[in-house]
């Protein structure tokens, strides 16, 4: 999730929906960002996207919570991988941590948010990852590709996230979704 800084009108929020990275590896990945210069270190938690920053009329809060619950009851747990780094240069200035596994299981569960309430296109085609750099000088770019390049880390997931964006800038998250379906499934959401 980046952040969208144009003023919202009292009568819409700004959600964003993820796959939230547990500590310890929060606090890690978020030094990392930090030491790399990145300004949104402290107002973006590390994430696996399922849904952008997306702009909702406050009215149609309810029915965005009871998608997202549908969507988490179609949906079983599944195992995150987390593996060394990659980068969208030249194509947007970003360096990420990679999905080794869980990737199929992320793309089910973000086609499953991106309908109804939530529907939306998006800029680029989906790619889950996790970034620790973003909008940072080239250097820094380069120091986060190697510095991060050994991480690794395998993540139980169980549910996502139903972040809001608030006014000064920091995402929080708002709602927790357990996956509730069969495991088996996971890589089906519907």
């Amino acid at each position: 999730m980046g952040i969208d800084l144009r003023p919202l009108a009292d009568h819409e929020v700004t959600v964003g929906v993820a796959v939230a990275v547990p500590e310890p590896h929060a606090t890690r990945l978020r030094e990392h960002r930090r030491a790399f210069g990145d300004p949104l270190a402290d107002a973006v938690p590390p994430h696996v996207t399922l849904l952008p920053p997306t702009t909702v009329p406050s009215g149609r809060v309810d029915e965005v919570l009871e998608h997202l619950q549908r969507a988490a009851a179609a949906t079983g747990p599944f195992t995150l991988s987390l593996r060394g780094t990659g980068t969208f240069r030249p194509v947007s200035p970003v360096v990420f941590v990679a999905l080794a596994e869980g990737a199929a299981e992320c793309g089910a569960l973000e086609r499953a948010v991106r309908r109804g309430p939530l529907e939306r296109e998006l800029a680029f085609d989906y790619h889950p990852h996790v970034t620790v750099a973003h909008h940072v000088p080239d250097a820094a770019m380069d120091r986060a590709l190697a510095e991060l390049s050994d991480f690794e880390v395998d993540l139980a997931v169980d549910a996502f996230w139903l972040y809001r964006h608030g006014h000064d800038g920091v995402w929080r998250p708002y709602r927790r979704f357990r996956l509730v379906g069969d495991a088996a499934a996971a890589g089906g959401a519907a």
